[in-house]
């Protein structure tokens, strides 16, 4: 079977919420969206938004809290908000990741190795049964590897180790100085595995088909670009779901991985607009980001130092990018839209500074200088 570029948008517009917002819980939209980036503590609140109908940030906040959803290093070595019960697998499947990522670098460079890893671990893990400080965990670290140390240590150890950010602060559960508690029992918390480079296949097949429900059709540089795993093992872990998963033919011939009867709307179904996140998932799930992003604006939207700027989804694709200011939020449009498209973006404009207005009315005000870096556009104020 062939599916067409159009195709391959509307299937994601629809495994990610993006097509109707969906009436779930917090905890079953997680689950349909996989995984959501959360660099910006304000990023999965506005995503949710985006996807959840009648969703409130209380909901969001109640989930951390009670640790239905966790914010943790995965995917691409870095911060993810995900349904708990994906945690322990996801991290498996990225253990062979993170050991070469945070085992290395600095913490090779100050002397320590991962054995020295296997011996903190237990203890570390221990100390953080109750939420702790960046600087409560760093000075334990540096009693147990010496002051000099402290620093690469705890560098490796909390990418490394399974450890979940606490809630700590308004406005988005999680402020600038992270705490972290370790993951409970059958999360993923086992101090007995030595640190390893090896592949859990088990756990990578699991990460596969998640990932398929979520963002799929996708090829194999897609599910490893989604990862940051080698290609070799999503190779072999989808011969392994031989069965489990279909092949189908892309626009470009190359092969593409889907779940057995998902969502794949025809490529005709309308996509409404929206306001996206700063790093949404869709902008960065696949080695091929043109079912979204279209060529000439990826540098405009993904700028060298990985920020994703906040972007207007029109047609299921990037039209343009916005920001909120004291006079409502700007639209800045890389192309002519439609009188339509523009009513359709004010009124997501007015629910989102709704949104946004008990919380954090300027969010993202941080990244504001990168405006003064785009091409001559049409901007308009919603």
């Amino acid at each position: 079977m062939i599916i067409s570029e159009r195709e391959l948008n509307r299937a994601t517009l629809s495994r990610q919420l993006l097509l109707e917002r969906e009436p779930l819980t917090v905890p079953d939209g997680l689950r349909r969206v996989v995984a959501l980036q959360a660099q910006h503590p304000a990023s999965p609140y506005v995503a949710l938004w985006n996807r959840l109908a009648g969703f409130t940030p209380a909901e969001l906040d109640a989930a951390f809290r009670g640790r239905s959803a966790v914010k943790a290093t995965l995917m691409r070595i870095t911060l993810h908000a995900v349904h708990a019960e994906d945690y322990p697998a996801f991290r498996a499947a990225m253990r062979p990741t993170l050991y070469a990522s945070r085992l290395g670098g600095r913490f090779a460079a100050a002397g320590l190795t991962p054995s020295d890893a296997d011996a903190l671990l237990p203890d570390l893990l221990a100390f953080a049964r109750r939420p702790r400080t960046s600087a409560q965990m760093q000075a334990w670290t540096g009693e147990r590897v010496g002051a000099e140390r402290k620093d690469a240590a705890w560098w490796g150890l909390k990418g490394y180790a399974p450890l979940h950010h606490a809630p700590t602060d308004a406005p988005w559960s999680f402020g600038d100085r992270p705490s972290f508690v370790a993951a409970g029992p059958g999360e993923g918390s086992s101090a007995d595995v030595p640190a390893s480079r090896a592949v859990d296949p088990y756990a990578l097949r699991t990460l596969v088909l998640r990932y398929l429900a979520g963002f799929g059709p996708a090829s194999v540089a897609d599910v490893a670009q989604f990862a940051m795993v080698q290609r070799a093992p999503v190779r072999e872990a989808l011969r392994a779901l031989d069965g489990a998963v279909e092949e189908l033919r892309g626009p470009d011939g190359v092969t593409l991985y889907d779940l057995p009867g998902a969502s794949r709307p025809p490529a005709e179904t309308p996509a409404p607009p929206r306001l996206m996140a700063m790093w949404d998932s869709i902008l960065l799930a696949y080695a091929d980001r043109g079912r979204v992003i279209p060529p000439d604006y990826r540098p405009l939207v993904i700028r060298r130092n990985g920020d994703v700027l906040p972007t207007l989804l029109v047609d299921g694709h990037v039209a343009g990018v916005w920001r909120p200011t004291d006079r409502g939020v700007e639209a800045t449009a890389f192309h002519p839209l439609a009188p339509a498209v523009w009513d359709g973006l004010a009124e997501e404009a007015r629910s989102l500074t709704a949104f946004l207005g008990d919380r954090e009315p300027a969010v993202y005000g941080r990244y504001h200088h990168w405006w003064a870096k785009l091409p001559e556009a049409e901007v308009r104020m919603l």
